[in-house]
């Protein structure tokens, strides 16, 4: 037991502060926490393990568990943050959202099948998913910063491969694979980054950092519709390329943790999956994102085979159902901070979104295909956007915030596994 504080006299009573003595406290708090991380390891989180294990439980945390504080909520630091989360979604979700424009290129250029193709977009959704299992983990256990910097390198890598793939093999590995597996190093780090520096407003700097994707939903098709008949694939996707060089690395610049890592611990945090409600919104996400991405992937090939609509204005209408995400992120994120919170928002944006997708088969004109692509992109892409926001209220320890996100990212790896037959069986139709 420790022993009690000496109380001081008069005198010596002077010479302490206020901050003398919260700092007293967060040392013993530390030290308390330290130990008890060591007995979680002499009891087996680092015996027996895997590598992972193995490695983040020999570092000695005394240090590391020092509490942080309570969230800042704001401020310049905690919104520059939020800059960086968008463009960061913006490289990631926003040129899958794009990908679109690819398929019907690659469909005409490598005279393939539309399912064939639709195999690049598929295995690039579940490398992001599959990598921010484990991403999650290696953020709380203090390695962020090499998993980001590697990512974005690795995903800066693909695209300069793709501009120089002549056959579908290779296109499939650089794009897909190469790409896909960069994505998920930064993505799910990111989002469980941003989540630790709000608090009430949280709802909101999420779907803010989400309408990232909503950017590049805009930015990528438009350079590709008007790059492409200009100076040829190769260079279109260099200049892609170069767009995402920048912008990553202002962000590996200035992208920040705020909350000290969580050296011990296995991979899998296995109380968590003794939470009810977190499994439960787990596995509704999982059936959610089964069939939200069909329309981004879909919807200019529709418009051309079945509408009559030109190529330009196929890609027109993908801009607009990204653009119009924009709303759909931060409106319902900032009513969801105000008034209803993340789950009472997003749950009537996945019954709306589910209607809309029963309503798609009733579209026979040019003017009905807008209509609905707008109402679609908002309701879509607020599932999106507050996933994330709805997620981290079931995660009071900000310390297990990458960790409990990657978890729920291996759920959603099904929903990737799924997408591999899915969205080529949709050719079939």
């Amino acid at each position: 037991m420790t022993a009690p504080l000496p109380i001081p006299d008069g005198q010596e009573l002077d010479r302490y502060s206020i901050h003398s003595l919260d700092t007293d406290i967060e040392r013993e708090a530390g030290d308390v926490r330290a130990t008890e991380d060591r007995k979680e390891y002499e009891m087996g989180s680092g015996k027996g393990k895997g590598v992972l294990d193995g490695v983040v439980t020999r570092t000695s945390t005394k240090a590391s568990w020092k509490d942080p504080g309570p969230p800042p909520d704001g401020g310049m630091g905690a919104w520059l943050q939020v800059l960086y989360g968008h463009l960061v979604i913006m490289n990631t979700w926003g040129f899958i959202n794009s990908f679109g424009v690819f398929q019907t290129y690659y469909v005409s250029s490598l005279n393939r099948a539309p399912s064939d193709i639709s195999w690049i977009g598929s295995v690039q959704i579940f490398c992001l998913f599959f990598v921010g299992t484990f991403s999650g983990r290696l953020t709380d256990a203090g390695y962020f910063r090499p998993i980001f910097i590697g990512g974005s390198i690795l995903g800066v890598i693909g695209l300069f491969m793709t501009s120089l793939s002549k056959t579908y093999l290779q296109i499939f590995l650089a794009q897909g694979v190469c790409c896909g597996l960069g994505n998920g190093c930064i993505f799910c780090p990111s989002v469980a980054l941003i989540s630790t520096y709000f608090s009430k407003k949280k709802s909101l700097a999420i779907g803010i950092c989400a309408a990232g994707s909503a950017t590049g939903g805009i930015v990528f098709p438009l350079m590709v519709q008007q790059l492409l008949p200009k100076i040829g694939f190769a260079w279109t996707i260099r200049s892609l390329a170069f767009i995402q060089l920048g912008s990553l690395a202002v962000c590996c610049v200035g992208i920040k943790p705020r909350v000290p890592p969580r050296r011990t611990g296995a991979i899998i945090d296995i109380a968590s999956f003794k939470d009810v409600p977190y499994i439960l919104f787990a596995i509704a996400m999982f059936f959610t994102f089964l069939g939200t991405y069909i329309a981004f992937y879909y919807v200019g090939s529709f418009a051309r085979s079945i509408i009559g609509l030109p190529y330009a204005e196929s890609i027109n209408l993908l801009v607009c159902m990204n653009a119009v995400g924009v709303i759909g992120r931060v409106l319902p994120s900032y009513l969801a901070d105000r008034y209803f919170g993340p789950l009472n928002t997003v749950i009537p944006a996945v019954i709306i979104s589910s209607l809309l997708a029963f309503c798609w088969i009733a579209v026979d004109s040019r003017a009905g295909l807008y209509i609905w692509a707008v109402f679609y992109g908002i309701s879509s892409a607020c599932i999106q956007g507050m996933f994330p926001a709805a997620l981290s209220t079931f995660t009071t320890d900000l310390s297990k915030a990458g960790t409990r996100l990657g978890q729920v990212f291996t759920v959603q790896l099904k929903a990737g596994l799924a997408n591999l037959n899915k969205l080529p069986l949709v050719d079939s139709f």
